[in-house]
């Protein structure tokens, strides 16, 4: 095993790109396997009369949901984070790297990440615990998700074959160098 493997990963997507449905499918079955996955899963929802739908994060090992977006009601242009439940999200997301987990799955390198806010401190504490973390990013901040890794992550194709493969290997790769 490559002592160098990178365990950062990011699978690259479009505007419109279904990848949450992927990174829930490759969350359930690598906890189906016996690892020990944390992290968040994104859920969105078309809601009738308000500016944005519903978003929501799941903790993939509790199964709460989290309402990460604020309505700014039915004349906005557009829907907010709210910054106290990302607060929250983080908060939790730093308490699960303290538990040990094999693998950190964050659904989104995004705007507020890009920034140095969102889960942008999961993925640093992540990155010096030695904590494989896979997330995804849009196209639109793969600039910033790069200038934050620094040439130590993998882009991933949308695949879920190839995006658990991966994770496999940076466990085991982690695994090696824990020993």
């Amino acid at each position: 095993m490559d002592q160098n493997f990178p365990l950062l990963a990011a699978i690259p997507f479009a505007q419109d790109q279904a990848v949450d449905q992927m990174l829930e499918y490759v969350a359930r079955t690598l906890v189906s396997e016996g690892y020990r996955v944390a992290g968040f899963i994104q859920y969105s929802q078309e809601i009738a009369g308000r500016c944005c739908g519903a978003v929501d994060v799941e903790d993939i090992a509790a199964g709460k949901r989290i309402q990460i977006m604020q309505p700014l009601g039915r004349q906005a242009k557009g829907c907010r984070l709210d910054p106290q439940a990302m607060a929250a999200v983080t908060a939790r997301a730093l308490a699960m790297l303290e538990e040990g987990p094999d693998i950190l799955i964050l659904n989104r390198f995004g705007k507020g990440e890009s920034e140095g806010k969102g889960l942008r401190a999961a993925f640093e504490a992540a990155s010096l615990a030695g904590v494989p973390v896979l997330t995804s990013v849009k196209e639109t901040y793969l600039e910033p998700w790069r200038g934050f890794a620094g040439g130590m992550s993998s882009d991933l194709a949308p695949d879920p074959d190839a995006v658990l493969r991966w994770c496999r290997e940076a466990i085991a790769a982690e695994a090696i160098k824990a020993v």
